[in-house]
C-alpha cells in the first residue's frame, strides 16, 4: 500500500519533502505533481525504477524516458545542446517542456533509446519537483502519469492513489495539478520537430 503524503502547493514542507527524499535514496518510486501534471519517477541509477514505471504504463523500447533537472547546467552535464537551440531551450526552461536530444556519456545506456541514442530532459518549475531535485542532489528518472487508455493525466493525488495503490511507493498530493502534459521537442536531428503538443507553446520552435 502507497503511502499518502500531502504537501503545500507553492511551499512544501520541508521535513516532508526530506522523508520522501530519504525513500527515494533507498530506491522507491514516487507519484508526484509536476508543472504538467503526474508523474512517476525515481532514482535515476536504479533499474528498478525505469522497469517499474515500464509495467505499469505498458510502454515499448520505443519510448523516450525523461530525466527531470534541477537547472540548466545539470541538464547540460546529461545532453549535447547545439548552439543552434541553446537560447531557445535555456529560454523555455524551467517550464512544461521536454527536449529530446542526444545524451552525453553521463547517462547509462539502458535509459538511452536504442537506435538514437537520445534521452529526454526538462526542468520543471512546480514547487515541488524543485524541491525534491534540491533534496536528491541528482536528476530524477520520470515518466509522465498516462496510464493505459488514458489521454490526461489524474488531477488529484487521491486519484492516484486508488489507481496504483499497490504498484507506486509513495504518492504526494499537493492540491489540484494541471491535466496536460509537456510538449515534447525532438531537437536530436536537423532543426526542431514538435513530437507532442502540450502545455508548453511551441511557437518558439516551429
Amino acid at each position: 500500500m502507497a503511502t499518502f503524503v500531502e504537501v503545500h502547493p507553492d511551499d512544501p514542507q520541508p521535513h516532508r519533502v526530506g522523508k520522501v527524499v530519504e525513500r527515494l535514496r533507498e530506491g522507491a518510486l514516487v507519484a508526484f505533481p509536476t508543472d504538467s501534471g503526474y508523474a512517476l519517477g525515481g532514482r535515476l541509477d536504479d533499474q528498478e525504477i525505469k522497469d517499474r514505471i515500464r509495467d505499469i504504463r505498458k510502454l515499448d523500447d520505443k519510448h523516450h524516458y525523461t530525466l527531470l533537472c534541477a537547472d540548466f547546467a545539470q541538464l547540460g552535464q546529461l545532453v549535447h545542446i547545439d548552439n543552434s537551440v541553446f537560447r531557445a531551450v535555456k529560454a523555455a526552461t524551467p517550464g512544461p517542456y521536454t527536449f529530446i536530444l542526444p545524451a552525453t556519456k553521463e547517462v547509462p545506456r539502458r535509459l538511452l533509446h536504442q537506435k538514437k541514442k537520445t534521452v529526454g530532459v526538462r526542468i520543471p518549475s512546480h514547487p515541488l519537483s524543485q524541491a525534491l531535485l534540491e533534496g536528491l542532489g541528482d536528476p530524477m528518472l520520470i515518466s509522465t502519469l498516462l496510464l493505459p487508455g488514458d489521454d490526461k493525466t489524474p488531477t488529484f493525488g487521491w486519484d492516484v492513489k486508488e489507481a496504483l495503490d499497490h504498484q507506486v511507493d509513495i504518492v504526494i498530493d499537493a492540491g489540484e495539478v494541471t491535466t496536460e502534459p509537456t510538449t515534447v521537442v525532438d531537437l536530436s536531428g536537423d532543426g526542431a520537430e514538435i513530437a507532442r503538443r502540450g502545455a508548453g507553446d511551441p511557437t518558439p520552435f516551429e
